[in-house]
């Protein structure tokens, strides 16, 4: 019976820029998957415009922090051997790992260049401000600290479609490169008029070049690392076009079980559906849509209706296609898309995703270690281990749901043979103390069941017709399972 698989985000925004995470990983490999983490998702690990960034504003797709450029050899996160070693670490215990890609934009350019664009409004970027002007352009990348070693690709301003500076002015807005087949592509996001633009130099997806050097980029990364996938950053701004070639092509050239999972920041549900119909199924997307009402849920107290928690989710209509979520490094105080869950229905949330039978759940580093930052938290390793053990040892089987109370809902696991004493009973509540009658199954009758969570200290019996009565105490939520750790 294979056991329940578990996804870590393995960093959080503001981790300390002391290139010491490589390592961390290394030594930590082998307590997650004794929690039960069966993959591990890591930040970028390309070279990025300066030593402390996170990332996300890659200069050289080809420095795995090997090369002294941008003010360092080793990335925010370590060098390119200590990133090596914590993969190798995460293999050696059974422990796969995904590697954060990012290829919508590049930053930190080595020279300007000087183009004609065209400025767009930022917030319709289909209607044009200027007629085409010169600007000075940061788009030249030379990579003189690497050379041509692994490629010996250069980029310039051909190679993107828009820029959001000129050097000459020191002037920022949206301008969009004017060329030779160049426009924003048709096959993005529609917000904004048109949503291809993001940030930084914007790769142009139309340029048969580009294509083809990001094709072999993304091939080479994945057989320096030896890793088993790749989380694909911002893609509702890259063609989808492309998105589709480019996972189809690894799929070929890795095999068929290389993971993707793609970041489509849409609360709507249906732009999620669409993007999987783009793209043929061949990725996961984060569902996104769940993340807000969880959001909701807890900003909203015993105002929220429980019972619609899954309402206009992916895990609801795609539970193949789905990784669920509570938090991530955007959704942080402060941060680019902040909407951090309160911390009294975390752990009612991580229920809600870590012991149900669909998705694919991804535990938040920021939730487990804690986070730093302008509004920093301690780490939630107590409620989330006991959720952790939870999943590994008890949510199996068929599935049966009591969503028939605003304020207090459950549902049961019924077990399952391969898993000894497997099943469980979940109960939450986001008002006042509740309790659920359920049936957990005959096979059942006469065991002794407790709050996992420890926060019922009550041992239920389970009676001859597989039925019990499980409480719960006010906005909180309680696993009830045989009293046993097999």
């Amino acid at each position: 019976m294979e056991r329940n698989k578990t996804i870590m985000q393995f960093f959080e925004w503001h981790l300390e820029p002391d290139g010491t995470h490589w390592s961390r990983l290394k030594e930590l490999a082998p307590q997650l998957k004794e929690k039960g983490i069966t993959s591990v998702w890591i930040p970028p690990v390309t070279k990025a415009s300066t030593p402390d960034n996170n990332g996300y504003a890659i200069y050289d797709l080809y420095d795995l922090g090997e090369f002294d450029q941008k003010g360092s050899v080793r990335t925010k996160f370590g060098t390119k051997q200590e990133l090596l070693d914590a993969i190798d670490a995460c293999h050696n215990v059974g422990i796969k790992v995904y590697v954060d890609v990012v290829m919508n934009h590049k930053a930190g350019a080595d020279e300007t260049e000087v183009i004609e664009v065209i400025e767009v409004d930022p917030e319709d970027r289909t209607k044009e401000l200027s007629e085409p002007f010169e600007i000075e352009a940061w788009t030249k990348f030379t990579f003189p600290g690497r050379g041509e070693k692994y490629s010996s690709f250069q980029w310039d301003h051909t190679h993107f479609n828009g820029t959001d500076y000129d050097a000459r002015t020191e002037k920022t807005g949206i301008f969009k490169i004017v060329g030779e087949h160049k426009d924003w592509s048709k096959h993005v996001d529609d917000e904004f008029g048109n949503y291809d633009y993001l940030m930084l130099a914007d790769i142009d997806y139309e340029h048969p070049e580009v294509k083809q050097e990001v094709i072999e980029w993304g091939k080479w990364l994945a057989d320096t690392l030896n890793c088993d996938g790749y989380r694909m950053d911002a893609i509702k701004h890259i063609n989808h076009q492309f998105i589709k070639e480019f996972v189809v092509e690894m799929l070929n050239h890795r095999g068929d079980d290389f993971y993707f999972v793609g970041e489509v920041w849409k609360t709507d549900l249906h732009a999620c559906q669409k993007y999987l119909d783009h793209i043929d199924y061949h990725i996961d997307l984060f569902d996104v849509p769940l993340h807000y009402k969880l959001h909701q849920a807890s900003q909203e107290g015993s105002g929220f209706d429980l019972s619609t928690i899954f309402e206009d989710t992916l895990v609801n209509t795609h539970p193949q296609n789905a990784v669920t979520f509570v938090d991530n490094h955007d959704t942080q105080p402060q941060e680019s898309l902040e909407s951090w869950v309160q911390e009294w229905f975390k752990p009612s949330a991580y229920a809600l995703i870590l012991l149900r039978r669909d998705g694919n759940p991804c535990l938040f580093y920021g939730d487990y270690y804690g986070i730093n930052g302008p509004e920093p938290e301690d780490g939630k390793q107590e409620f989330l281990d006991r959720l952790l053990l939870a999943r590994y040892n008890k949510a199996y089987g068929e599935q049966h749901d009591y969503f028939d109370h605003p304020n207090t809902i459950g549902w049961v696991r019924l077990g399952v043979e391969g898993v000894e004493k497997s099943g469980c009973a979940v109960v939450i509540s986001n008002g006042d103390d509740g309790e659920k009658r359920m049936y957990v199954g005959e096979d059942k009758a006469g065991e002794t069941w407790v709050d996992l969570m420890d926060s019922r200290d009550e041992q239920i019996l389970i009676e001859e017709n597989g039925y019990a009565t499980f409480p719960v105490n006010g906005g909180s939520v309680s696993v009830w399972a045989c009293d046993s750790q097999e």
